[in-house]
Formats: structure tokens, sequence, C-alpha cells
């Protein structure tokens, strides 16, 4: 049995779980959610938690135990109290900004570039610190929108310019090396 799979996904107060067969509705404080999940994982809720069952001992099944019981933990905890990424940016005159909802990145192109957030992200700006968190109920799609955002410039090996996450290793190249008189 899956070690992740086989844990039950404790649902917290102030979030309601609809489960009709393979389909999942989650509502909370931050948000909804819906999502189908394959017939061969069965879902029940059982009182305050919910158990996630495999109907088989096949490799693909096996495989999706543990995925569908963590994707359910996501989904109540974005309802719940949603998920984070925080993004930095280096370099000289590089920095974001925020315009209503809108995020304005200053990344050294010829115009800023503007990211209108999707439905149910927003962002926040710290200037000073030159930091940014992109916030949602849904972890793919704060995911999703954190990747997209760090690919518009990715931080270079050489001097570490551009959009990173907070905490990020990023590796680092040594310049070009001085010739000398022999």
């Amino acid at each position: 049995m899956s070690r992740i799979g086989r844990l039950p996904v404790t649902v917290p107060s102030g979030v309601n779980v609809q489960v009709n067969g393979s389909e999942v509705h989650i509502k909370g404080p931050k948000g909804e959610l819906k999502r189908v999940f394959t017939p061969s994982v069965e879902i029940k809720l059982e009182g305050d938690n919910i158990i996630v069952t495999r109907s088989s001992e096949l490799p693909q099944v096996r495989a999706l135990h543990g995925t569908t019981r963590a994707v359910i933990q996501n989904m109540v905890t974005g309802v719940s109290t949603g998920f984070t990424k925080v993004l930095e940016i280096d370099g000289v005159g590089y920095r974001p900004d925020l315009d209503g909802t809108t995020l304005i990145l200053y990344l050294g192109f010829s115009h800023p570039v503007r990211i209108e957030p999707r439905e149910g992200i927003s962002f926040e700006v710290d200037t000073k610190a030159r930091q940014f968190k992109v916030m949602g109920y849904n972890a793919e799609t704060v995911g999703q929108v954190a990747a997209d955002i760090r690919k518009i410039r990715p931080p270079e090996p050489y001097k570490g310019k551009g959009i990173h996450y907070l905490g990020e290793k990023i590796r680092r190249k040594a310049g070009k090396s001085a010739k000398t008189k022999a």
C-alpha cells in the first residue's frame, strides 16, 4: 500500500467537501476547486477525513493512488490557506512594480513587461527587497504562473542577473580569464 496514499486527508473547519463518485468538489474561504479523478481510485468522505483507496494492484493504479491523495491534499490546503511562490529580481535597474492588480517588471528590455493575473491569482510586491509574491488557491496555477514569469528573464550564469525563486541556488560560471604574456 502506498505510504502517502493510505494517509487520510483531514478537512479543516470552514472547508466544504462533496464527493460524487470520482468527482471531488472542495469549497473554502479562499475559493473553490473541482476535479474529476480516475475511477480506478475510490474516494470516500468519512467524517472530517477523505480516504483514498485503490481497486487493484496494477502498476498504473498504484502510481495514481498516492498522486490522487496528494492532489486532494493540495486542493484542501489551497482553499483553506492558499499557496505562495516568492520570486526575486537581481540586476542593475531591474525591479518589480504593481499597477492595480497588474504586475509590471522592468528587466532591461526596451519596454516594461506587464503581466495580468489569471483568475484566482494575485501579486504582492516588495520594491525595497526587489521581491514579489505570486499567490492563489490552486497549487498548479500558482506554480505555472511563477514559472512563466521566471522564464521571461531567467538568471544568467555569469552575473546572476534575472528572475529567480527566493533561496534558489544559481550555478555560476567563471568569466574569461586574462591572457598572460609568455
